[in-house]
């Protein structure tokens, strides 16, 4: 989860995200090179003071020029649309989960087990326990094992959320009347904290979304007991 002072992406906990990080840095890099060159060529006019009396016309620079940035552009664009791809692709998942946006919580339904499902609300600061997060925690984790392909159903009751988790590079709009699917796998136990990113009415800072990651035996434990109750 992001910290004070925080300005880079959350440390990634899916493969998903480490691509993403990627392209990130690759998409800065070329940025930095750009800016550089432009800001050299910028400063050399400034400070130049020889003139050409007979320049007319420079075709090789007008070639240069027009050539460079479309190369740029085919750099950036191929790694984009190979990991958009990335993001789409269902690897047949061995667990669904369902997530229905309301306002303002979040239900959640395990489609592949009797009877699992429950509401998860934000804990109010006055029952916060010491070491809990301010308008991050909730009531009830969204329990999901690692080293798993999961597949998330997303949709809402009333008007459009949009269920979103950084750190696993997951962000889908949840919208009435309208089924959207995520797939991601996790890599690594932990808790991985998010919140809604559609502006939906009043309490919409105040619905937020905790994953938490756990080995196969502990989730299926989870299961038993949850079905149990």
């Amino acid at each position: 989860m992001p910290t004070w002072g925080h300005l880079g992406l959350q440390d990634s906990a899916s493969p998903l995200m480490e691509q993403l990080i990627f392209f990130h840095d690759h998409a800065m890099v070329v940025l930095i090179l750009i800016t550089t060159l432009v800001g050299y060529m910028m400063s050399t006019l400034f400070f130049n003071t020889f003139t050409n009396r007979f320049l007319l016309e420079g075709q090789t620079i007008e070639i240069v020029w027009t050539v460079l940035p479309a190369l740029i552009l085919i750099f950036i664009a191929l790694p984009s649309l190979r990991l958009l791809y990335l993001l789409d692709e269902v690897n047949n998942p061995s667990v669904t989960l369902k997530t229905i946006g309301h306002q303002w919580y979040w239900s959640y339904e395990y489609s592949d087990f009797l009877q699992v499902e429950f509401d998860s609300y934000m804990i109010p600061t006055n029952e916060l326990a010491e070491d809990g997060f301010r308008l991050l925690d909730v009531d009830n984790r969204t329990v999901l094992p690692m080293n798993t392909q999961i597949r998330v159903l997303i949709s809402a009751a009333d008007v459009i959320h949009s269920w979103t988790v950084p750190a696993l590079g997951v962000k889908a709009d949840a919208i009435p009347g309208r089924l959207n699917q995520v797939s991601f796998l996790m890599n690594r136990p932990g808790l991985f904290y998010g919140q809604c990113s559609e502006i939906c009415g009043a309490n919409h800072s105040f619905m937020p979304i905790v994953v938490e990651s756990v080995s196969v035996n502990s989730f299926l434990n989870w299961i038993s007991s949850a079905s149990d109750a």
